[in-house]
C-alpha cells in the first residue's frame, strides 16, 4: 500500500452521511502525514497498546522508535500536536484530567492496521506538500 492510496474504509454511507466526505478527507490526510513524520510503526504499536509519556520522545532510549535520528524537546512537541490535529493520537485523561501521556486514537489504530508492514517514508514533494498543509491554516 502507498502513502497516495489513502484507506477507503469507514463508516457505512447510510450511517452517517453527512460525515462521510468529512472522515474520508481526514483520513486520507492522517495517512498522507504518517510517513511524512520521522516515527516508525513500533512507535505507533506502542501508542496502541498503551499511552507514552510525551516526554519520552526527545530521550535518548525513544531513538529505535524513530527513523534512526533523535529529536529535540522541541521537535518531538511539534510532532505530537500535528498528530493530535490530523486525530491520530489524543492526550490520556485521568481522574484529575489531562495527564502528559498520549495514545492513539481509534481513527489511528484503524489506519496503523491497515499498513501491512513498516510505515514507507514519504518522497520529498510529500513531504513539501504535508509541510505546507502542516503550517497553514486547515
Amino acid at each position: 500500500m502507498s502513502l497516495t492510496q489513502p484507506p477507503t474504509k469507514g463508516p457505512a454511507p447510510e450511517a452517517h452521511p453527512e460525515l462521510i466526505d468529512g472522515d474520508r478527507h481526514s483520513r486520507a490526510r492522517a495517512w498522507r502525514a504518517m510517513g511524512c513524520l520521522p516515527f516508525r510503526r513500533a512507535f505507533y504499536e506502542r501508542l496502541a497498546a498503551g499511552g507514552v509519556d510525551a516526554e519520552l520522545l526527545s530521550a535518548a532510549e525513544a531513538v529505535p522508535t524513530l527513523r534512526g535520528r533523535p529529536l529535540s524537546r522541541r521537535a518531538a512537541e511539534d510532532h505530537l500536536a500535528w498528530l493530535i490535529r490530523l486525530g491520530l493520537i489524543r492526550w490520556e485523561v485521568d481522574g484529575q484530567g489531562l495527564t502528559d501521556r498520549v495514545r492513539l486514537t481509534p481513527m489511528g489504530r484503524e489506519l496503523l492496521r491497515q499498513w501491512p508492514g513498516e510505515i514507507p517514508s514519504a518522497g520529498p514533494l510529500a513531504r513539501l506538500r504535508d509541510a505546507l498543509r502542516r503550517h497553514w491554516p486547515l
